[in-house]
């Protein structure tokens, strides 16, 4: 009598890929953006089995808390009572079986499979169960019974756009007082959407026209791609060119284009790393025979930040100092300061989609007392007549408006400039901004991560 051996199924290389990266961002606080492309390049995947693992890690993490109520739903129990790692494979599931083309069987196979990996057999069997049940309902049907769950407007659409209650309600303060308070749906499908990848083109390094992409809408200096490996692009292996969203580079052009640059002039980066800024006002400052100075605190993002100046000879000096002390250490020095602030990263949601996640409505208070502090040092390190950008990737009133009429409120001789005035002049198409002494751009409105700019003059 011959033994019957049970068959072994392994999961497809791009689903395992995904599951090991949300396991790693949950478990590990791994950067999704970070993590997928070093085990995409290990696994040296097709360019199709490469996409589908991005779309899976990408659309699981951004729909995460959307997939939780209708998981909640199918298997009648609060997810907070099953198992990290066997929700982890249903979220996976969900996205595919709610949100993409994927044959059913597929996905519910695959899911299984991937569930042996993580779970014991009564929770490979739950898997299977709780799957099961929601391919027996269409897509449309798990919608509505999630929404119809919901109290408020805002709860409804923070449910259906998969953002938590408090940045929903934080966005929607700084629409109201832009007085745009329709938007708020608007933009939480934006955060929703992947977004393109931009190009800077560095001056008197790289140009535009090389980069073998389109114009991007507002920046001089910027291109955008339809697709692919921005690496193809020689300016970018060269370092000639980064990848950097378009909001981020009006935010150091902002800087730099306030006013005409007098050879000589000392310029900082604050909070410099990873980098991105920094090559560009090291770009702009060398054609105009300023120095640029870059602080960063954290050695590893120092590095990062080397490695981004490393194409200028010669290359600007990189501190490590806490950037609270700088004013004392060098008050009076520059003529132009960066603060691009360490910010909750709310406004790069499209980006980092597990960030929305990841942060606490405690993290804006804890942030916002560093924010002061380094702002506060700026303007020590400020020389009269110099300028300040202040800058967050946030657009919450707390690390935003909040910071810079704090600290003015306590500073002499210091003043807003017109930041939206400022960025009209640069601009190649006219920028939708409210009046307002600051720029606040926005993924709906501008294409770009939700930058707050706020140009200071010490007078």
């Amino acid at each position: 009598m011959v033994a019957r051996t049970e068959q072994i199924v392994t999961p497809q290389p791009a689903r395992r890929i995904a599951l090991d990266v949300i396991m790693a961002v949950r478990d590990s606080d791994a950067y999704a953006n970070l993590l997928l492309p070093v085990r995409l390049g290990r696994a040296k995947l097709s360019e199709a089995d490469a996409g589908l693992a991005t779309e899976l890690t990408y659309g699981t993490l951004r729909m995460q808390g959307y997939y939780d109520a209708v998981i909640a739903l199918a298997a009648g129990r609060d997810v907070s009572k099953i198992d990290a790692p066997v929700l982890d494979v249903l979220r996976l599931a969900c996205h595919q079986l709610l949100s993409m083309r994927v044959a059913q069987h597929a996905a519910v196979d695959e899911s299984v499979e991937l569930a042996k990996t993580v779970g014991s057999r009564s929770a490979v069997g739950f898997v299977n169960g709780v799957l099961r049940t929601i391919t027996r309902t269409e897509p449309e049907e798990w919608r509505r019974r999630v929404l119809s769950a919901a109290g408020s407007g805002e709860e409804r659409l923070a449910l259906e756009y998969s953002h938590p209650l408090w940045v929903t309600r934080a966005f929607r303060q700084v629409l109201v007082a832009e007085g745009r308070e329709a938007e708020l749906e608007e933009l939480l499908h934006a955060d929703n959407v992947a977004p393109r990848v931009s190009l800077t083109a560095l001056p008197g390094l790289a140009t535009t026209a090389e980069l073998d992409a389109h114009t991007a809408l507002y920046s001089p200096v910027g291109a955008v791609l339809d697709g692919g490996d921005p690496l193809r692009v020689p300016a970018v292996r060269e370092g000639r060119a980064r990848v950097q969203d378009e909001g981020s580079q009006l935010a150091a052009l902002a800087l730099s284009r306030a006013v005409p640059i007098t050879a000589g002039e000392q310029w900082l980066d604050l909070c410099a790393g990873p980098g991105g800024k920094s090559a560009l006002l090291a770009a702009e400052a060398a054609r105009a025979g300023a120095v640029l100075t870059a602080n960063e605190l954290v050695p590893a993002r120092a590095e990062l930040v080397r490695k981004a100046l490393a194409v200028f000879d010669p290359a600007p000096e990189v501190w490590e100092l806490d950037g609270t002390t700088v004013g004392a250490l060098c008050p009076e020095s520059f003529d132009r300061i960066l603060l691009d602030a360490p910010c909750t990263g709310l406004g790069a949601l499209r980006r980092r989609p597990e960030a929305r996640w990841r942060k606490q409505p405690s993290d804006v208070a804890g942030l916002g007392a560093l924010q002061a502090r380094l702002l506060e040092s700026a303007v020590a390190a400020l020389k009269p007549g110099g300028i300040l950008a202040y800058v967050t990737c946030s657009p919450h009133a707390a690390e935003t408006k909040s910071i810079v009429a704090s600290v003015l409120r306590k500073a002499e001789g210091v003043e807003r400039l017109d930041t939206p005035g400022v960025l009209q002049a640069i601009v190649t198409e006219p920028l939708d901004l409210p009046e307002a002494s600051h720029a606040q751009l926005w993924p709906h409105r501008h294409g770009t991560d939700a930058m707050f700019i706020q140009l200071l003059a010490k007078v």
